[in-house]
C-alpha cells in the first residue's frame, strides 16, 4: 500500500496537537473576543470553498469586513492582532500528542522525507515542538491562495517537493480537508481516528490508513 511513498506530510492544528488543549487554554481569550471568531469562522468556511486566489488575505478581510460591518483595513488588522498574533502565546502552552516527535524520528530514520502543510500559518506554532528540523518543507496554504481541501495546496507541496502526487501520504484529522482533499488530489490519506471511531477501532473508510496514536502510525508505515 505504501511502496511507492517517499514523502509523509502532516497537518497541524487538531492533527499533531488535540483541539481540547486549544480549547481550554483560549477559552476566555475566545470569549472575549467571541464575535469575531464566530463572524471569522463563518468567513473561513467560505474561504475553504473558495477558487485559488491572488489576494486571500485581501478577499479574506473584506469578506470579514461585511459580516462585521467595519471597514476592510481594520478587519485586515484585527485578524492580525487576534487570530495570527493573538494565539501565538497559547499555542507556545500547547503540549503535542503523546510520541509525535518519536514518530518523526522514526520515519525520518527510516528514509522518509517529511513536510508540513497546514491552513494557519505554521510560525504561528513556534518551532512546532521541535518538528522543524525533521521537516524538508513547512507550508501554510493561505501564502499560496487556497485552503484545503482544495487541489491546489496540495499540487503546490508536490511541485516543491520534486515528486508526484502519488508518492505523499497525507497525515490529518478532518475527514472533509484533509483526508478527501488529499484523496482528491491524488495522494494517499491517513486519518487521525476521534470520537466513536477511536473508542471502537473502526476505520474510515476514505482513507487509506487510520490510526489511534503516533506510535500506532509510526508501526504501521514502518513494517
Amino acid at each position: 500500500m505504501l511502496e511507492n511513498i517517499s514523502v509523509i506530510a502532516f497537518d497541524i492544528d487538531g492533527t499533531l496537537y488535540h483541539p481540547w488543549a486549544l480549547n481550554l487554554r483560549a477559552a476566555g481569550y475566545f470569549l472575549r473576543h467571541l464575535k469575531f471568531f464566530l463572524c471569522f469562522n463563518s468567513v473561513r468556511h467560505i474561504m475553504h470553498e473558495t477558487a485559488p486566489l491572488p489576494d486571500f488575505y485581501e478577499y479574506q478581510s473584506r469578506l470579514l469586513a461585511k459580516k462585521m460591518k467595519c471597514p476592510a483595513e481594520k478587519a485586515k488588522e484585527d485578524i492580525q492582532r487576534i487570530v495570527y498574533d493573538g494565539l501565538k502565546p497559547i499555542f507556545a502552552k500547547i503540549k503535542p500528542f503523546p510520541y509525535v516527535k518519536e514518530c518523526f524520528e522514526r520515519l525520518k530514520a527510516a528514509g522518509y522525507r517529511l513536510a508540513l502543510l497546514s491552513d494557519f500559518p505554521p510560525s504561528q506554532k513556534g518551532d512546532t515542538w521541535g518538528l522543524l528540523p525533521y521537516c524538508e518543507l513547512v507550508m501554510g496554504s493561505e501564502e499560496i491562495g487556497a485552503l484545503k481541501p482544495s487541489k491546489y495546496p496540495f499540487g503546490v507541496m508536490a511541485k516543491k517537493l520534486g515528486v508526484e502526487l502519488s508518492q505523499i501520504l497525507y497525515v490529518g484529522n478532518s475527514v472533509r480537508y484533509d483526508v478527501k482533499g488529499a484523496k482528491n488530489a491524488g495522494m494517499k490519506a491517513a486519518y487521525l481516528l476521534s470520537g466513536w471511531r477511536k473508542i471502537f477501532h473502526k476505520k474510515h473508510p476514505v482513507a487509506d490508513i487510520s490510526f489511534a496514536d503516533y506510535r500506532q502510525f509510526s508501526d504501521i508505515v514502518i513494517q
